[in-house]
């Protein structure tokens, strides 16, 4: 569930995520930025964005900013997910990637960004990580003690530090190590459009062939798409979560696009 829809699901979602829990189970990776950059203003910690020279804006990550990412999506946004879950009749779990060991991460030694200028710049890699592997047995166990697994996107450092993750990746490798169907992604928006159309279901290499031409934050989706699809997971959703239903209306293609091996 990307962040920008974390709290703007449709009424029927909750219900709808209970339904797919009960038929099959569930694991649910979340999102939450907005979150941390309005706790970090508040404390005082303005946040900073830096852009990749393909154009995808991320958050920098200081030693500072890694505690306040780790507090609000680990605490903060992750359990008022759970709350909501567990009112509408979810047996919901908050944990995140350091619990277990569930995710751990690479720590980015360099970031090559575009600076201010137009420049390229190589910058210290902060608190930032890569997804390295998924010891998936917390959530396993968890799922078959009929649990739905809600996991924040906050992984362990091999030297024991918090990083920050991207959650759509995280989404993905959880989606490998589970041996999930499908991965689904939801997000503010139906898919993919190009051509002022809607993408409806495409093969990998396709996707693969649409990157330069979609937008930065919807790349971001298509790359983690991709990495789910060559983690073994049968197929790749980017759907909405602001229609009824959202869920099932994914898993029935509704107004979504499908990404195939």
């Amino acid at each position: 569930i990307g962040g920008s829809v974390a709290g703007s699901l449709h009424e029927s979602a909750v219900p709808d995520i209970r339904r797919a829990a009960e038929s099959g189970g569930a694991v649910i990776v979340h999102g939450g930025g907005r979150d941390v950059t309005e706790v970090s203003s508040r404390m005082g910690h303005e946040a900073r964005f830096i852009t990749s020279p393909s154009g995808v804006r991320s958050r920098y990550t200081d030693l500072e900013t890694a505690g306040i990412f780790t507090m609000v999506m680990a605490g903060r946004v992750n359990k008022a997910i759970v709350r909501s879950l567990r009112a509408g009749g979810v047996n919901a779990v908050g944990v995140c990637g350091i619990d277990g060991g569930l995710i751990m991460a690479e720590r980015k030694k360099r970031l090559l960004i575009v600076n201010e200028r137009g420049r390229k710049q190589a910058i210290d890699g902060g608190y930032t990580g890569r997804v390295s592997r998924v010891e998936p047995r917390l959530a396993d166990a968890l799922l078959g003690a009929g649990f739905v697994p809600v996991i924040a996107p906050v992984a362990l450092g091999e030297g024991g530090e918090a990083l920050n993750i991207d959650g759509d990746r995280a989404a993905a490798a959880m989606a490998g190590a589970t041996r999930s169907d499908r991965a689904i992604f939801v997000t503010d928006v139906d898919g993919i459009s190009m051509d002022g159309g809607l993408v409806g279901e495409i093969g990998a290499g396709e996707a693969r062939q649409m990157r330069p031409r979609i937008g930065a934050g919807m790349e971001k989706k298509v790359i983690a798409a991709l990495e789910a699809l060559e983690a073994g997971v049968g197929e790749a959703i980017i759907a909405s979560g602001r229609r009824e239903n959202p869920i099932s209306a994914a898993m029935a293609h509704e107004r979504c696009t499908v990404i195939r091996p």
